[in-house]
């Protein structure tokens, strides 16, 4: 894949169902997961195609939209699930659970579920963690909470996260901001693990944490 990771983005989210293992070539900036650089790529991608790789599997979101009980909408997402206010409307109330379980009403600009791939995305700049990709979790990360105590938290990726918009007007839900929704009041929005993982190769001697110092300019 030739380009940037919104490329990969979209690539990763078709071909997962089929395994097909995915190496990514930086032509856009910043590159998190199209990590080998243009620029003498010819090199490292004839080392890897003789086997010389690192393999690196990320979890996938499934999200579908409910209204008065169907499936009006559903995409997959490798990065996030947001769902958003309006462009000129004030905050939206978001009630949220978990498993079943009520967690919390939110009153934000609204609210991320990111996977470890996407905390270093929208969820980072909203003031999520950073989550390593071998770690099965998501981030919930409100976006400009009305209350400062509503913090993100992070739970176990298996369980179902369901988002009900209680009110405010012109939200939307979008998935890895290439997808998106419009939803209406009493909307809930349901996020589970999909069956299916991407499949990255990368060159060998790859670690994240490299990446996470190149990218995030850490030490300099």
């Amino acid at each position: 894949v030739v380009g940037g990771d919104g490329t990969m983005l979209g690539i990763g989210r078709q071909l997962a169902r089929y395994g097909t293992p995915l190496i990514g070539i930086n032509q856009g900036r910043l590159g998190f997961i199209t990590d080998i650089p243009l620029e003498g790529y010819h090199e490292t991608l004839s080392a890897m195609l003789g086997g010389a790789f690192e393999e690196d599997h990320r979890s996938l979101m499934h999200g579908k939209v409910m209204r008065e009980g169907e499936c009006v909408f559903e995409a997959f997402a490798m990065n996030d699930v947001v769902v958003n206010r309006g462009a000129v409307a004030s905050m939206v109330e978001l009630r949220v659970e978990v498993n079943g379980h009520f967690v919390a009403n939110h009153r934000a600009d609204g609210i991320i579920v990111a996977t470890p791939t996407g905390s270093t995305a929208y969820a980072l700049s909203a003031g999520g963690p950073l989550l390593h990709p071998l770690v099965p979790a998501w981030a919930l990360v409100p976006i400009a909470p009305h209350t400062l105590s509503n913090r993100p938290i992070v739970v176990a990726d298996p369980v179902e996260i369901a988002i009900e918009i209680v009110s405010g007007k012109d939200a939307s839900a979008s998935f890895d901001m290439q997808s998106l929704t419009s939803l209406h009041r009493g909307d809930r929005i349901i996020v589970r693990r999909s069956e299916h993982r991407v499949r990255f190769l990368h060159p060998r001697g790859w670690s994240y944490f490299d990446t996470l110092r190149e990218k995030l300019h850490w030490n300099k």
